[in-house]
């Protein structure tokens, strides 16, 4: 076994090694190691995949942070307010 970790991780490293993973009956798959490790994934982190004819290309997707739309409109954001929408 150590044999073929010494293989995959020299080949890795040149980067001429197919990683593969097999897909269950639950469509699930776990994304090996290497990938993770190379995107930077952690437990929670979503992916975001890009189909490109025959391929697809999986990357670390991106956070989005979304803007608050009442944080514009000041007017609308005083103890009041706060107090009038905190059960909407």
């Amino acid at each position: 076994m150590r044999f073929i970790a010494n293989w995959f991780d020299a080949n890795f490293v040149r980067g001429d090694a197919m990683l593969t993973s097999k897909l269950t009956d639950q469509a699930q798959t776990t994304i090996p190691q290497p990938v993770r490790a190379a995107l930077h994934l952690a437990e929670g982190d979503e992916i975001a995949y890009v189909i490109e004819g025959d391929r697809v290309v999986l990357t670390k997707a991106s956070v989005v942070t979304r803007d608050d739309p009442f944080a514009t409109f000041g007017e609308w954001n005083s103890e009041a307010d706060q107090r009038a929408y905190a059960n909407l």
